[in-house]
């Protein structure tokens, strides 16, 4: 596949940590709430999947943008904009929270942090949703406050994340629980901290507001990292896609709905809360779904998708699409995520999909596959 090149320029912004990452090696980008996000460091992907299941890996996450929402009204601007109760929420928390519109169609699928009553952010996929929450408080006439926060995060991934944390911050850090964050003392400076990350290997998220410290301390994780074999990294799409980790934009968008992804669990039609779209999902849910995103497997060693494949029956009939897919070791085999019609998304079900003008069977299977 041809390489292209990504111009730098004023619009296409570099994150607090970009001239470090690139001393380390980073050796491709893509594009992320109109920012640089690492995606390849020196070194074949399956080397790098392997590094983050058996070791730790620093991450520069500062792509994943936090929209703070704050004052008398905050609450119920969060609420409307999401389809799970955060009537309980607490401070010091972390929620998965998919974010909807008045359809009832994806408009992302942040973390939302709360950290007071009063005031919260928005941790988002790529899209956005400061627009979006502007033009609803505008509409509502709510009495808040919405910007983007400066924050840049980076990310410490993999199983042993925690014993570097705690070599690192001290042995307070391992109290804290999955999803869950904190503030944390490095140098006279706090930082927060959340126990997540974009992988299923363990780690947590250091969400940065003094640009300063958080390079000190980005430094002096690679300064006491070496006995844990630390080295850079970025999300790897192997392991997210063994995980059943979705990508917005990638696995599902503004075309999709909650229950066609799998987000049944954080779609809570039973509660008293007021949210865009909630009607629209009852429909759904009463009616059934058309379609839904799943697993398939595919009996090649190579793939590169950087657009949707077509799925269809032994009678060529269109039955779904692959959005996402990878060669993954452990399977021997590619393996993707699809959204899949009815009556063909059940594990199971069969296909077939072209590529290079071959025919190739694609057995459709759950999520995640690990």
């Amino acid at each position: 596949m041809k390489e292209y090149f990504i111009s730098k320029s004023r619009r296409l912004r570099s994150t607090s940590y970009t001239s470090r990452i690139e001393e380390q090696g980073v050796t491709a980008y893509t594009i992320y709430n109109h920012m640089l996000l690492p995606t390849r460091f020196g070194g074949p992907l399956e080397e790098l999947y392997h590094h983050l299941k058996e070791h730790v890996q620093v991450w520069d996450a500062a792509g994943q943008r936090q929209v703070e929402v704050n004052g008398k009204d905050s609450y119920k601007l969060v609420q409307l904009m999401t389809c799970r109760d955060l009537s309980k929420a607490k401070v010091g928390r972390c929620y998965y929270a998919p974010i909807i519109d008045d359809k009832a169609k994806l408009i992302n699928d942040p973390v939302i942090l709360k950290l007071s009553d009063q005031r919260w952010w928005i941790s988002l996929s790529d899209s956005d949703v400061e627009l979006f929450a502007k033009g609803i408080a505008i509409g509502k006439n709510f009495d808040v406050n919405i910007f983007e926060a400066k924050v840049d995060i980076f990310s410490v991934q993999g199983p042993k994340s925690f014993d570097l944390m705690e070599k690192v911050l001290g042995s307070k850090i391992k109290e804290l629980k999955f999803f869950g964050f904190d503030y944390y003392e490095f140098k006279g400076v706090k930082h927060l901290i959340a126990r997540s990350g974009w992988s299923k290997q363990g780690g947590f998220e250091v969400y940065v507001e003094n640009t300063q410290s958080g390079l000190d301390l980005y430094d002096y994780f690679f300064e006491i990292g070496k006995e844990f074999n630390l080295k850079p990294g970025c999300p790897n799409l192997i392991e997210r896609i063994e995980s059943g980790l979705l990508s917005y934009g990638n696995d599902f968008d503004n075309n999709d709905n909650p229950f066609e992804c799998g987000f049944e669990k954080y779609v809570n039609l039973d509660s008293d809360v007021s949210f865009l779209g909630k009607e629209r999902l009852r429909k759904i849910k009463k009616e059934g779904i058309k379609r839904k995103l799943m697993g398939v497997l595919i009996d090649i060693n190579k793939i590169n998708l950087t657009k949707s494949i077509d799925i269809k029956d032994d009678k060529g009939v269109f039955i779904g699409e692959i959005r996402s897919a990878c060669y993954s070791p452990h399977f021997k085999k590619v393996i993707g995520i699809a959204m899949i019609n009815e009556p063909y998304c059940k594990a199971s079900a069969t296909g077939t999909m072209e590529i290079d003008g071959k025919s190739l069977p694609v057995k459709v299977c759950d999520l995640p596959f690990i």
